[in-house]
């Protein structure tokens, strides 16, 4: 038996399994896309909301800016004050919440596919944790700089994810619900961690550490938004590829393998690029929940194709940060409030209401 050549998701139909979508050929057929116009229709309306959400907060706040304005400025043509709260202040904010919920929401959409758990995402499983906590140990232990910061913080998540890969294997094989239970072990071993640091740590560091911790883009500048785009630039072509492996992993290991599709690399590549979003995006912001564990999930009910939806699952996640980091501004407007305290309220709502539907479904 051949391995299949088609990358899309199956859905069944009584006894017959039927693919969704449209094919889109190039190059003579030797490179073929599949495509479903309802995923596709999904991404437009989100990318629409974003950009109503960026405009809003281009245009409001303490300083007013008209619409128009911000066009000029946006395309060189501002002056004055107007340039320098568009693009120095306000438009690098944008930017660095639309990328840094774009990378959590793929991250986030990975982890859920490779651990078949509605549960598995960075933030769950203690790989954002371990970002905070090598962030931390950085900052208390060797007083070091944003850099350096950003640094430990990409690979304190890395060592984390290692650490639950290793310890979730059993006889060869790894589960979703063992993988989601080391994770919540050893984040809370990581959290114990950081919160003795911090009580060893002189007031000045703990203050440095406990802003850091709550996760803010009260301080993003271009100088913050430049390596996270280079991040995202490099890893998105390497998921996307690599994340059509995950329609037959959604299917069972053994499946998979008698269908003769090889999953062994294809998992290594996506758990460590999903792992370096997670990680970089805390390294830039800070650790912010929610976004990775719902914007996969809340994609899956707008799009309703089989599959992992990776490239929804990022739209979607530029638009939670954007809309939190929005919120968080207005809300109390003489103090901004950090977005991972916004986002951390929204999470808890979700993940109760999750639970509580997983809990209806089972008694019914």
């Amino acid at each position: 038996m051949t391995a299949p050549t088609a990358s899309a998701p199956t859905s069944r139909t009584g006894r017959r399994t039927v693919l969704k979508g449209q094919v889109l050929r190039l190059y003579d057929g030797r490179v073929s896309l599949r495509w479903q116009p309802r995923t596709l229709t999904v991404c437009l309306l989100l990318a629409a909301a974003c950009l109503a959400v960026g405009a809003l907060s281009l245009t409001t706040g303490t300083f007013q800016v008209p619409l128009s304005v911000v066009v000029d400025c946006l395309l060189g043509r501002g002056t004055g004050a107007d340039s320098f709260i568009v693009m120095s202040l306000r438009l690098p904010r944008l930017v660095c919440a639309v990328l840094a919920g774009a990378a959590l929401g793929m991250s986030g959409a990975v982890f859920q596919s490779m651990s078949r758990n509605p549960l598995g995402s960075p933030d769950i499983v203690g790989f954002t944790s371990g970002a905070a906590s090598g962030a931390v140990v950085q900052i208390v232990l060797f007083d070091g700089g944003a850099t350096a910061t950003a640094l430990a913080s990409i690979a304190g998540g890395l060592l984390t994810a290692l650490a639950v890969a290793l310890i979730s294997v059993r006889h060869g094989r790894t589960s979703g619900y063992r993988i989601v239970l080391v994770g919540i072990g050893i984040g809370a071993m990581l959290t114990s961690l950081t919160a003795y640091l911090l009580t060893r740590a002189s007031l000045y560091q703990a203050q440095d550490a406990q802003i850091w911790l709550i996760g803010s883009l009260n301080s993003a500048s271009w100088a913050v938004v430049t390596p996270l785009a280079i991040t995202l630039a490099v890893l998105v072509p390497v998921v996307l590829p690599a994340a059509r492996a995950l329609s037959w992993l959604e299917l069972g290991e053994d499946t998979a393998r008698g269908l003769g599709v090889s999953l062994g690399r294809s998992r290594i590549v996506l758990a460590v690029a999903a792992t370096a979003l997670a990680a970089t995006t805390t390294a830039a912001i800070g650790p912010v929940t929610f976004v990775a564990l719902a914007a996969p999930q809340l994609c899956r009910r707008l799009v309703r194709s089989p599959g992992p939806p990776v490239v929804p699952a990022a739209f979607m996640g530029a638009l939670l940060l954007t809309a939190s980091d929005f919120a968080a501004q207005r809300v109390l407007p003489q103090t901004e409030l950090p977005v991972g305290a916004m986002t951390g309220v929204l999470g808890g709502l979700y993940l109760c209401q999750l639970l509580v539907a997983r809990g209806r479904k089972r008694t019914q």
